[in-house]
């Protein structure tokens, strides 16, 4: 007994332990709140700055198990669980206590009636019940660290699920317990491979079934460490096994497979504790279609969030998006098991002529680096190779000399070129002796080399020797099956140095409190409203975003006044708190250049306003601006990761091109500078045609001060539209010529 405070197994319990056919799948909980002595700092909109770690030792390696609901009965779903989880603890040396109402023993151990009358304090709790939900609050009383729940028929089968799965996270908050699941499975008490080295591949899978490609990994001798099934995810979510992977010291690469991010900001300070720790997070997420979302939806319910926010997400963090199963596998492998690169230089090296030339192209397009080698490397080369063969790069040997002893020289030659960081040797079908000869020549010189030797073997039939033992034996050489693998990984191993290399968390430098431009701004949100426009660009103008000199008047003859202080030429708009896009309604006049024009335009749009029955608060008269690059850059609120920050073409462009680029505050200038980069009329900025380079610096500072704006506002700026942001011939600045704001 733990003491007589504890309660006794109820007897709907018992009734749903005894009638329990197929059980559900396994959840775990998040911790209770942090004391004030454990605060995460927080950032001005109170979020937290730090990922908040979880201890899962003693959930991947527990002292102490207790299996609630064990059978030994034959053809009872929960038998076989049973008998699985009391060989995992006798694999990680943990002890084990069945609890059943009704059995005296299971499979020859002590069977104990309730949770109450377990002899010690467990670490985990796995629970083999149809509604865990009463257990936790039994658990709650024991101070189990963590439990497990695979039952189904919570958020994954809709509204009434969803409010199910809410009431079980609600209880585990109160218990103080973590939980995994509901509706997980089995996978985090596989049997891992003991006899492998190296740095390992800690596994995270929201569909377990979708874990498989990369568990097997282990037949071809890649370490697997962990595997986390999440589940729905009530409590213990992928980002929490991100954050505890990339502390462990024996793993080199998390893969993940993920259908939906319970909590954006969560998964990004996961990300960001991965990159500064040089972890490479490789993840296939589902969602990009419509279809995909509404099956991921389905089946974990949860947001799947807007695909491209989630895209620009990762790669602002570093995380790697992979497309499929297979890629992920390699890819993950890959980045797990070998070393920082020396350079990007990438050389293909092959027996034939076409194979390299083909590989080359795809290389390139994919945005790899293959350069030319020196005249004197090549000279050298030519010493084993005929010189009518190119050896400039790719380098092709003719198929003779990888039969002989030249063939080892070619390499060591290539990989002894200071400009090369990657040997890829596509061999695109088994030739032997020549491709036996080869592949050893170069298992031979990876285990020589600190540089990575990739190799594809093309074969379709996957059982020569020189596949399977060779190349599969080597813990060197990274071994493909297609071309676009090999390409994926290399150009994700080679962008994750890159990245880490330079990074910086963000998280560092997010503002902690309030600027002044905050305080000015406050004072002119309306909660529920949008803005005008004048009084939109009065929000810009406390956040130091330059806008055009106007005035905003409500009478023609101070219309012509203003005119005569801003300046002619004009531009006229109507400005209103319920307008949008005024140029369909035939709301803004431009190129005015005289007190008549000035008169008639304002006549005529204080006339269309009220027609369509718009309210104004008056007539904006405008500095005209000609001449620079229409620019979009607004916020929008992610239901998953809050206030986002985009930058596009403006004008009608953002419209028809749809060019734009996102980015999740906080970020920092480098973050803006690559925002323009992805942009595909970027070269508009650099001046096309004769015209001028734009004020790039004064751009990105734009886009700096809007981010601070979202980050201050938080979700009480639901969306604001900067188009056109006319950016100005390089040192002239850049002018907000049009603004809305809509306030949350």
């Amino acid at each position: 007994m733990l003491g007589s405070t504890h309660g006794t197994l109820t007897t709907d319990f018992r009734a749903r332990v005894e009638a329990c056919g197929e059980t559900p799948r396994t959840a775990v909980h998040s911790s209770a709140a942090p004391s004030a002595d454990d605060a995460i700092p927080v950032d001005v909109s109170g979020r937290p700055l730090h990922a908040d770690v979880p201890d899962l030792d003693r959930f991947f390696r527990p002292e102490s198990v207790a299996v609630i609901g064990a059978s030994d009965a034959e053809g009872r779903p929960n038998t076989g669980i049973t008998r699985q989880l009391i060989a995992w603890a006798d694999r990680v040396g943990a002890r084990i206590h069945p609890v059943h109402p009704s059995r005296p023993t299971v499979f020859g151990l002590a069977c104990h009636s309730s949770v109450a009358d377990l002899p010690e304090q467990v670490d985990l709790a796995v629970l083999l019940v149809s509604d865990p939900l009463p257990v936790i609050e039994e658990l709650a009383e024991t101070k189990v660290k963590f439990a497990v729940a695979f039952a189904s028929g919570f958020a994954e089968t809709g509204g009434a699920g969803a409010a199910a799965q809410e009431r079980l996270a609600a209880a585990v908050r109160r218990s103080g317990l973590r939980l995994l699941g509901p509706n997980t499975n089995l996978n985090a008490f596989e049997e891992f491979r003991d006899d492998l080295d190296g740095p390992a591949i800690a596994l995270i899978t929201q569909s377990g079934h979708q874990g498989r490609p990369v568990y097997t990994l282990q037949e071809l001798g890649v370490r697997l460490s962990h595997w986390a099934p999440t589940g729905n995810e009530a409590d213990l979510e992928t980002s929490d096994f991100i954050s505890y992977f990339a502390e462990q010291p024996e793993v080199g690469a998390i893969a993940c497979y993920v259908e939906g991010l319970k909590d954006g900001r969560s998964f990004l300070l996961a990300a960001d504790r991965a990159a500064r720790n040089g972890v490479p997070v490789v993840a296939v997420k589902v969602g990009r279609t419509e279809t995909g979302a509404r099956m991921a939806a389905s089946h974990t319910g949860k947001l799947t969030g807007a695909d491209t926010v989630v895209d620009a997400a990762m790669r602002q963090f570093g995380v790697i998006r992979v497309d499929g199963l297979d890629e992920l596998q390699d890819t993950a492998a890959l980045l797990a098991r070998a070393r920082r690169p020396r350079t990007d230089g990438v050389v293909v090296y092959s027996i034939s002529g076409g194979t390299g030339a083909h590989f080359s192209d795809l290389a390139t397009e994919a945005g790899l680096t293959l350069p030319t080698l020196s005249q004197a490397k090549q000279d050298e080369l030519h010493q084993w190779i005929p010189p009518y063969l190119n050896v400039a790069n790719p380098v092709d040997n003719g198929g003779h000399p990888v039969g002989d002893w030249r063939g080892r020289k070619i390499i060591d030659a290539i990989l002894a070129d200071p400009s090369v960081g990657v040997l890829i040797c596509p061999i695109t079908g088994p030739f032997p002796p020549m491709s036996d000869r080869l592949a050893q020549d170069l298992v031979d010189a990876a285990e020589q080399t600190d540089k990575l030797v990739c190799v594809i073997w093309g074969s379709p039939v996957g059982i020569e020797d020189a596949y399977r033992t060779t190349l599969l034996g080597s813990s060197r050489v990274a071994t493909f099956r297609t071309f676009g693998n090999c390409i994926t990984a290399v150009r994700a191993y080679l962008g994750h140095h890159r990245f880490t290399a330079r990074y910086r968390s963000p998280f560092e430098d997010a503002p902690r409190t309030p600027s002044p431009s905050y305080r000015k701004a406050q004072a002119l949100m309306r909660p529920g409203q949008q803005l005008s426009e004048h009084a939109a660009k009065q929000l810009l103008r406390a956040y130091g975003i330059r806008v055009p000199r106007e005035q905003l008047v409500t009478s023609a003859a101070a219309a012509v006044r203003a005119a005569g202080l801003v300046g002619y030429p004009v531009v006229m708009k109507a400005s209103g708190p319920q307008l949008g896009h005024k140029t369909e309604l035939g709301l803004v006049k431009i190129g005015l250049t005289s007190a008549s024009q000035i008169r008639d335009a304002y006549r005529e749009l204080t006339d269309i306003a009220r027609y369509e029955n718009v309210p104004l608060d008056g007539i904006l008269v405008c500095q005209m601006v000609e001449r620079g690059v229409e620019m979009v850059v607004g916020v929008t609120q992610d239901d998953l990761f809050g206030p986002t920050v985009t930058v596009g073409l403006g004008g009608v462009l953002v419209e028809v091109l749809h060019d734009a680029a996102v980015r999740v505050p906080p970020f920092g200038e480098d973050q803006a500078r690559a925002m323009l980069r992805e942009l595909r009329g970027h070269a508009l900025l650099e001046g096309v045609r004769g015209a001028p380079p734009a004020d790039v610096d004064a751009l990105v500072e734009v886009i700096l001060r809007v981010q601070r704006m979202a980050l201050e506002f938080g979700g009480e700026l639901a969306e604001l539209d900067i188009n056109p942001l006319m950016v100005l011939p390089r040192g002239q600045g850049a002018v907000a010529l049009d603004a809305l704001a809509i306030c949350r």
